[in-house]
C-alpha cells in the first residue's frame, strides 16, 4: 500500500516555520500531530532534535531562543507532554525570552469533554505565557504563526503556544506561508536620551544595572563604549553576566544571589540607577532592596523594550521604551558636548576583581581553585550552562563570562535547566567549548538527555557537583532550623553519576581532590562527544560566598 502525502494543513505548517526562519525543532514525539511528524520528515531545512522528556524540550528551545534571538521551537504532545513542557514555558516568560511550543490536540469533535489528555491549553498556559491559543482553521494556519512570532520577539520576548487539533491537522488547504516578521524598530526618543545625559551630568554616584530582554551582542558592545567613556560602574542583572565583557574597565559585577557586598552597598548609596533591559526583579534586588524600592535622594532611569514593564514596579524618574541594541548605539554615538568622567567605574572594577579571585581553603575538592582552573584551561568563549542550586554561585563568583553568549542560565531558579540547555548550545555552536554543571540534585532532573546529546553528536561536558542533598534547602534549612536533629528531606542517595555517563555512551571521571578536578579536566579537553566529571565535595562547602553548616550553626 502506498503511504499517503502529508496532509496540506500539516506540510503549510513546516512551510511557515521554514519561511520564518526556524532551523531546528526540540520534539518528544505525539501521535496527536503525526502529521507535522511526517512533515518535518520530508524536508531538510529544519533539524529535528528528539529529546526524552518534554522538560528537557522545552528547556532546549528555551535556551535556542537565548541564543538566537528568534524564537526556540518546540512540540510536544497534549496533556502529560504539555505540562511536563510548562516548566520551560514559565522560564522564558520570566527570563523574557523567544520561544514557541506547539502542542497537539484532541481532536475538534471531541473537545470539552475530558477527552483522552485533554486540557485547556489557552486557559492552563494563559498566565505563563505572552500568549495561548489553538488553530482551529487550517486556512489561518499563516497568521497564526507569523502572529506566534512576532509576540514572541516583539516588546519584552517571551513563549507563545498554540494548540494544533488533531483533526485541523489533516485538513486541505490553499493557503500560503506569510513573509519573515522582524522586531519591531525601537528607536530611544532623542529628548529623552538628553534628559537622561542630564541626570547623570547632575550625577555624584551612578550605577548602571544592565541585561535582560532583548539584550544581544551589539546592545553589549555598544553600552560598553557608553559606560567606559563616562566612567560608570556596571552591574549586571541576575544571571546576566554576559551582557559586558568582564574585562571591561567599568565591569563592577553582578548582582542576585551572594553579590559582592561591595557591590550592594554601592547600589544601595548610588544617586543614579539605570537600569538597562532588566526588570529589577526580586531575585535582581534582593527582594527590592537593592536598590531600595524608593528612596527620596535617588533618581531612577529605567529603560525596557515593552512599556508595560516601566512603571510597573520601581517607579521611574525617567522611564524609556526602547530596543537594547538601539538605546546602547544612540548612547554611545551621544555627544552634547559635555564631558562627563567618573572614577567609581574603575574603582569599583577594582573591587570585584578583588572579589572574583578565589583563595585556597582546606577542603579536599577547592571549588573556588576549581573554576578558576577551569578559567585557564577551557577558551575564552565557552559556553556555561547551568540550573539553579548553590553549585552555581562558584561560577557566578569565579567564572570570566567572556563573549556573547556565554551564559545560558535560568533567572526564575528552576533545576535541570544545564543539561537540556548544554545539548542545544553544542548544537547551535558545534566549534565551541559547552560546559553544563550540575549539582546532584539538579542533574538528576533532567539528566537523561545526555542520551539526547549522544544521538545527535553534540560536544559537550558535564560537570556534576555532588554534596548528597538539596544543598541550596539544606542552607536555608540550616539558617531557620538548625541542628543535626532538624534536618529534614533535604539528604540524598545518589548513583555512581560517572559510571551513568558511561551506561549513555560518553566518557567519565571522578574527583575528590582539587587535583583530580584538574587532572580530569584536561583529560575531558583532549575528547570529544559527552563527557563528565563527577565530583564530591562535603556538605560543608555549601557556598561560594564561604557559607558552611558549622558556621550557620556558630560552631
Amino acid at each position: 500500500m502506498q503511504a499517503p502525502n502529508t496532509p496540506p494543513a500539516a506540510r503549510l505548517l513546516v512551510d511557515c516555520l521554514i519561511e520564518q526562519g526556524c532551523d531546528r525543532v526540540f520534539t518528544v514525539p505525539g501521535e496527536s500531530f503525526l502529521q507535522v511528524l511526517d512533515g518535518l520528515g520530508q524536508q531538510d531545512a529544519i533539524d529535528v532534535v528528539t529529546c526524552r522528556q518534554e522538560g528537557g524540550v522545552a528547556f532546549m528551545a528555551c535556551a535556542d531562543g537565548a541564543m538566537t534571538g528568534r524564537p526556540g521551537v518546540a512540540f510536544v504532545t497534549r496533556g502529560p507532554g504539555a505540562t511536563n513542557a510548562s516548566i520551560g514555558v514559565h522560564v522564558a516568560m520570566q527570563d523574557s525570552q523567544p520561544m514557541i511550543l506547539f502542542v497537539g490536540d484532541v481532536d475538534s469533535e471531541m473537545r470539552d469533554r475530558e477527552g483522552f489528555q485533554e486540557v485547556d491549553f489557552a486557559a492552563f498556559f494563559g498566565p505563563i505565557a505572552k500568549w495561548a491559543a489553538r488553530i482551529d482553521s487550517a486556512e489561518r494556519i499563516p497568521e497564526y504563526i507569523a502572529r506566534a512570532y512576532a509576540t514572541a520577539i516583539s516588546g519584552r520576548p517571551g513563549p507563545v503556544v498554540l494548540a494544533l487539533p488533531e483533526d485541523m491537522l489533516s485538513r486541505d488547504t490553499t493557503a500560503r506561508p506569510r513573509p519573515r516578521v522582524e522586531r519591531p524598530a525601537q528607536a530611544p526618543c532623542p529628548d529623552a536620551m538628553q534628559a537622561m545625559m542630564a541626570l547623570i551630568a547632575d550625577a555624584a554616584a551612578p550605577v548602571a544595572i544592565i541585561g535582560g530582554a532583548g539584550w544581544n551582542a551589539k546592545a553589549r558592545a555598544h553600552f560598553q563604549l557608553f559606560a567606559e567613556r563616562l566612567g560608570i560602574p556596571v552591574a549586571t542583572a541576575f544571571r546576566r553576566q554576559d551582557a559586558i565583557s568582564p574585562a571591561s574597565s567599568v565591569y563592577a559585577g553582578n548582582l542576585g544571589y551572594g553579590p559582592n557586598p561591595a557591590l550592594v552597598e554601592r547600589v544601595k548609596q548610588a544617586d543614579l540607577i539605570l537600569a538597562i533591559g532588566a526588570r529589577l526583579g526580586e531575585a535582581t534586588t534582593d527582594g527590592y532592596t537593592v536598590p531600595p524600592l524608593t528612596a527620596p535622594e535617588r533618581k531612577l532611569v529605567h529603560v525596557h523594550p515593552d512599556a508595560n514593564e516601566l512603571n510597573r514596579v520601581y517607579p521611574a524618574d525617567l522611564a524609556i521604551c526602547a530596543s537594547m541594541d538601539e538605546f546602547a548605539e544612540s548612547a554611545a554615538l551621544w555627544d552634547d558636548g559635555d564631558a562627563i568622567d567618573f572614577d567609581a567605574g574603575s574603582e569599583a572594577h577594582a573591587e570585584w576583581e578583588d572579589w572574583a579571585t578565589a583563595h585556597p581553603n582546606d577542603h579536599a575538592l577547592d571549588m573556588g581553585q576549581a573554576v578558576q582552573f577551569m578559567r585557564d584551561t577551557l577558551p575564552a568563549d565557552t559556553i556555561i550552562c547551568n540550573g539553579a542550586g548553590n553549585f552555581a554561585g562558584w561560577w557566578h563568583r569565579y567564572w570570566r563570562y567572556e563573549g556573547f553568549p556565554t551564559q545560558l542560565a535560568p533567572t526564575c531558579g528552576a533545576m535541570g535547566y544545564g543539561v537540556p540547555a548544554a545539548v542545544a548550545a553544542a548544537l547551535r555552536y558545534p566549534q565551541r567549548t559547552v560546559v553544563a554543571v550540575a549539582g546532584d540534585g539538579d542533574f538528576l532532573m533532567n539528566g537523561q538527555e545526555l542520551a539526547t546529546a549522544v544521538q545527535h553528536g553534540a560536544n559537550l561536558l558535564v560537570i556534576v557537583v555532588d554534596n548528597s542533598a538539596y544543598g541550596t534547602i539544606r542552607m536555608h534549612q540550616e539558617r531557620e532550623f538548625p541542628g543535626e536533629e532538624r534536618i529534614s528531606a533535604t539528604r540524598l542517595a545518589n548513583p555512581d553519576f560517572a559510571a551513568l555517563a558511561e551506561a549513555f555512551g560518553g566518557w567519565s571521571a571522578r574527583a575528590g581532590t582539587t587535583e583530580e578536578f584538574k587532572h580530569a579536566l584536561v583529560e575531558a579537553q583532549g575528547r570529544g562527544g559527552v563527557r563528565l566529571i563527577h565530583c564530591t565535595i562535603d556538605i560543608e562547602q555549601l557556598a561560594a560566598s564561604g557559607a558552611s553548616i558549622s558556621g550557620l550553626r556558630g560552631g
